[in-house]
């Protein structure tokens, strides 16, 4: 009898900066963009042998989008089937930091949407989830319209 194979680890964030300017809405999500698949997702990737999962998503949201960033609130985690194999995808909510994007074979295009635009955007309903449970949970405080009391 042959036993199901273990789960391939990764780990990503829901990447989140304040938005620039007054008015529009508090805060912008990173989306990269993978050409392979042509796909918009959060950024995400496998983990290295030996490597703790936040080191991973730290790692994987540096080399998919450029930012440095520091984790947040825990999210709910992914699984799935890839290729008939399971996925686990840890997640947490990331505030970036700063840093520059460069386009690579992996990510091809960065995009900072306001979530409202992001959930549009992504291609996997899982991500939309995602995208709602960190709203949901770990978003900064948005703010009230003028005309709220």
């Amino acid at each position: 009898m042959t036993s199901a194979p273990p789960p391939v680890l990764a780990a990503g964030c829901v990447l989140w900066r304040p938005a620039a300017g007054a008015g529009g809405p508090d805060i912008e999500i990173a989306l990269v963009h993978r050409p392979k698949y042509d796909d918009w997702s959060h950024p995400k990737g496998k983990r290295k042998r030996g490597e703790s999962a936040e080191a991973c998503a730290l790692r994987e949201v540096l080399e998919e989008t450029g930012q440095r960033c520091a984790l947040g609130a825990r999210l709910p985690t992914a699984r799935y089937l890839v290729d008939g194999r399971p996925k686990e995808v840890v997640y947490w909510a990331a505030r970036a930091l700063g840093g520059t994007f460069v386009p690579g074979r992996e990510v091809d295009r960065l995009r900072w949407p306001a979530p409202e635009e992001a959930r549009t955007l992504l291609t996997q309903p899982r991500d939309r989830e995602l995208l709602d449970a960190f709203l949901a949970t770990a978003a900064p405080p948005h703010r009230q319209p003028p005309d709220a009391c």
